[in-house]
Formats: C-alpha cells, structure tokens, sequence
C-alpha cells in the first residue's frame, strides 16, 4: 500500500469515533485535488467489555496509520448528548484514536460535526445520506464503491472538511445564506454533478 500512498503530496485520514462502529476514510492530495484512496469500519460489536473495544480501536487505528501514512487526522468531535455515559464512552474511543495517531506523530485537528456537513454539503443539518452522496460526487467515487455503513463516510467528510479548512487562505468555513451562494463560491464541488 506504501505504493499506493506514495502517488500523493498529503494522506489524510479522517475518523468518525464511535463504540460500536468506528468508520475511517483515507484521501489523497494531489494539488488541488483530492481522492478518495480507502475507506470502512471497524466494527467493534463483537467485543462485550468496553475495555477490550478501545484496545482494538487503537489496534486497528494504528494498523492504519502504519498502512496508509497519513500526514495528518481530522477526527469528528462529539457532539452534546442527553446520555453522560455514551458521551463519556464515545469520548474515550476519541481519546484512544487520536492516541494511536499521537503515537506516529500525526498531527489531529477535531471538527464538530456542523461544520463538516457545512465543509461537505453548506447545509449544517444535512442528513448523513446527504454527506455521503456529496462526497461521491466530489470525489467522483463509483455507486458500487460506496460502503452500506455511513460511519464511514462521516469520516471520509473529516478528512475532506480537512482539506478544505487547510487551503483556505484565512481559515474558517463561510457561512453560504443559499445554495446559490454556495454554488457560486464552490464551483468545484460541484462541476461533476450533470454527470452522475
């Protein structure tokens, strides 16, 4: 895979923590253009003991990072939840990501996730469906390509919003009033999409 890998300026991967299912996606930069080198899940179900989930997620996080050498992590932050419990758990599987990346000395940037679905989409309430069909179009990634989990293009998303944030010239995503408005500041995103 080094091979592979080796064909672009910037790796970067992108994490959508979770304790049952964990998704991850691996683009490649060349320029300004990105592509879409890998993405999937690691599910995580079969193991009982939380403890024993976190071990593989840093396994299995590890095994990417050695796989596919990213320059850098985007990893969704976790948003606000009712259940202190799952928050503090979803929390930890983060942590425990983002440790297997620290272990590399592969720089992490969170992103809440409005601002991905806003980077993806320039809706900030987009449904995952909505962020998943984007990124196809953007990245120009076969139907049959497409994983059934959408955990895995959550992270894809956090990987491209990566991407967008680090070449804008200031930072920080604009706030588009309509699509026309995104359209026209986005002509990129969107030049494929008579094709599909």
């Amino acid at each position: 895979m080094a091979s592979v890998v080796s064909d672009f300026e910037k790796v970067i991967i992108g994490i959508d923590p979770g304790t049952n299912v964990m998704g991850y996606g691996i683009l490649g930069v060349n320029g300004k253009k990105p592509s879409m080198i890998a993405l999937g899940v690691i599910k995580l179900s079969k193991f009982e003991d939380h403890y024993m989930r976190l071990h593989r997620i840093f396994e299995r996080v590890l095994g990417l990072v050695e796989q596919y050498l990213p320059d850098e992590m985007a990893i969704e932050a976790p948003f606000y939840g009712k259940n202190v419990q799952s928050m503090l758990k979803l929390g930890r599987a983060q942590g425990v990501a983002m440790a297997a990346a620290l272990h590399r000395d592969i720089p992490i940037t969170e992103y809440a996730p409005l601002k991905i679905k806003m980077a993806i989409t320039g809706n900030g309430g987009a449904s995952k469906e909505q962020v998943a069909e984007m990124l196809r179009r953007i990245l120009d990634i076969p139907k049959d390509k497409m994983p059934d989990l959408l955990d895995a293009t959550d992270a894809l998303a956090a990987a491209l919003c990566h991407y967008y944030e680090s070449t804008r010239p200031h930072g920080g995503i604009s706030t588009c009033k309509s699509w026309k408005e995104f359209i026209s500041m986005h002509p990129d995103r969107l030049k494929s999409l008579g094709d599909k």
